[in-house]
């Protein structure tokens, strides 16, 4: 996946991540995209430590489910830290 692809991925991920933790438009497109891709990187991590052994390197539902995942924890580690914080 060349760098588009990267950023298309990083910005559909990080936004539905962001759905889903309840954040959505507080973020920016620029900001889905590194959450997104972010996320991608945590996302590819996880999948190796628990042996998934599937090619995240290509645009397909797998690839996605994987980086929005990522994206998923990424903001709950943010969310717990803000949250942390402001106490």
């Amino acid at each position: 996946m060349g760098i588009l692809g990267w950023i298309v991925m990083g910005g559909l991920a990080g936004w539905v991540a962001s759905m889903i933790m309840k954040k959505d438009g507080s973020f920016g497109i620029v900001g889905y995209i590194i959450i997104g891709i972010i996320g991608a990187i945590i996302g590819g991590f996880i999948m190796e430590l628990i042996g998934g052994n599937m090619d995240v390197m290509k645009f397909n539902v797998q690839s996605f489910l994987v980086a929005t995942g990522g994206a998923i924890v990424l903001l709950a580690v943010i969310k717990f830290f803000k949250k942390g914080k402001s106490s």
